[in-house]
């Protein structure tokens, strides 16, 4: 276990979720900010984000995380006649067409969270995920992390977000940040990955959300899996079950690591949760 911790902004904290391609700018002031102090710490971070109203909206509409109908072989050169399929040609063509739509989303909110960050005086980089991932049948494959290991070692703030991946089984699909964490994690052994979005954590009676888990063991989240909501907005890579379930995947595989799954949407949230206050839901071995 080290010091590194993983921070995930969920996409329905910085943007307006239901409202398509609508970033909230004064809540990604308030939580760069945030960042801003604990960088002070000198403890390393590597920050991730959710794509909101941007990435799924076109995700959804193309079912981009499923994979591409007629996908095009990795690494195939345009003589190959399944590369039409870009300009529209061919059956996959629209579907093609959405990967790229669903890139230039991400890469457009990930452009406003820079700028956040930014202002903030932080030295953030940016590592557009597609352009260093392979998936197969939408999990990591391979990344080559020489970039982002040269990021943290140079005291730099990395910044990966939720993007289309090219996959060597599906053709194209999209790989949440969480799915992009899971990696990480089993790479880079971090000590905690911290979630924000704008769920308080995980509840015992969800949807009526009056009874929250301060904290979950393994043994007990065998016991309550089935009633961990979904997600009440639209979401292409899996609502609160999905998290928790792939939270604890990992919390078995590296010892000693913890999740926190928590609402940053009160001013100073993020801040505690940094600092390693119990806010939220603590999901523990």
């Amino acid at each position: 276990m080290t010091e590194l911790t993983l921070l995930k902004l969920g996409g329905s904290l910085i943007t307006d979720k239901d409202t398509p391609y609508t970033p909230r700018l004064d809540k990604l002031k308030e939580l760069a900010d945030e960042i801003a102090s604990f960088w002070t710490s000198g403890r390393p971070l590597i920050l991730g984000h959710g794509s909101g109203s941007f990435g799924h909206a076109a995700a959804k509409e193309y079912g981009t995380r499923d994979g591409i109908p007629t996908p095009a072989p990795l690494g195939a050169s345009r003589h190959f006649p399944q590369m039409r399929s870009i300009w529209g040609k061919t059956e996959g063509g629209r579907y093609w067409k959405g990967f790229a739509e669903v890139w230039f989303q991400a890469s457009q909110l990930n452009r406003f969270v820079m700028e956040a960050l930014r202002a903030a005086g932080l030295p953030a980089i940016a590592l557009a995920p597609v352009s260093a991932v392979t998936a197969h049948e939408i999990r990591v494959a391979r990344w080559d992390l020489t970039p982002l290991r040269s990021a943290l070692a140079a005291g730099l703030l990395p910044v990966i977000y939720g993007d289309v991946i090219f996959d060597e089984k599906r053709g194209g699909t999209i790989l949440s940040t969480e799915d992009l964490f899971a990696h990480l994690t089993r790479e880079l052994r971090p000590g905690r990955i911290l979630l924000a979005g704008l769920e308080e954590g995980v509840w015992e009676d969800f949807p009526a959300r009056t009874r929250l888990v301060s904290e979950i063991g393994f043994p007990s989240y065998e016991a309550m899996r089935a009633g961990i909501g979904a997600s009440s907005s639209v979401d292409v890579t899996g609502g609160m079950a999905a998290k928790v379930g792939q939270m604890f995947e990992l919390i078995q595989e590296v010892p000693g690591l913890t999740a926190s799954i928590f609402s940053a949407e009160e001013a100073g949230n993020l801040s505690r949760a940094l600092a390693g206050e119990a806010i939220g839901t603590a999901l523990r071995a």
